[in-house]
């Protein structure tokens, strides 16, 4: 992966398989990989049977090179070099709305109308969003996580679009299950 191409293949274990590059298909894995309900052994297995086309195919003694392959991919070629993982700011599924109308404007066209937008390019685009709503969203979600004063302005879009702002909490079954028996035992 060099960044100058746009990779649609991946060798692993001296074999190649061809990958699912389009950009629904990596947000699918994705949220498939932050499913919480699941164990992360099984997330692993299902993102890289969505990932890799011929999975099946392929020797279990393969697939952590395949994971780092398809890791690597998932963040444009870039190695991951923080130790430390980074604030949630942005959430793709309760975004969707703001991320896709920005990178429409970039790109100057409907992507979700495209047959096929390769990752790194949807990615591309993603990076070159200026000013617009999903920055202001984001903008004002890192000041608050990090205790920084609101304009007056960022106030009152905050007062206006609270729901938009505030990232919503995602809870296992188990947690949801726990806070219904602590609502029964509060008489809620």
């Amino acid at each position: 992966m060099t960044g100058w191409d746009l990779p649609e293949f991946a060798e692993i274990g001296g074999k190649t398989y061809r990958i699912n590059a389009d950009y629904r298909d990596i947000l699918d894995i994705i949220t498939r990989l932050n499913n919480q309900e699941e164990s992360e052994q099984t997330r692993l297995y299902v993102a890289l049977a969505l990932f890799y086309e011929d999975f099946t195919d392929m020797p279990r003694k393969d697939y952590q090179e395949a994971a780092n392959w398809m890791m690597r991919f998932i963040s444009c070629g870039e190695e991951e070099t923080d130790a430390h993982p980074r604030p949630k700011l942005l959430d793709w599924e309760q975004d969707r709305n703001m991320i896709v109308a920005d990178i429409n404007k970039v790109a100057g066209c409907e992507v979700r109308a495209l047959p096929f937008c390769h990752w790194w390019t949807f990615i591309a685009w993603f990076n070159a969003i200026g000013k617009g709503q999903l920055s202001t969203v984001v903008s004002i979600r890192d000041k608050l996580r990090r205790g920084k004063k609101l304009e007056k302005w960022e106030q009152e879009f905050y007062r206006d679009h609270k729901t938009q702002v505030t990232l919503k909490q995602r809870y296992t079954a188990e947690e949801l299950a726990e806070r219904e028996r602590l609502k029964k035992l509060l008489g809620e």
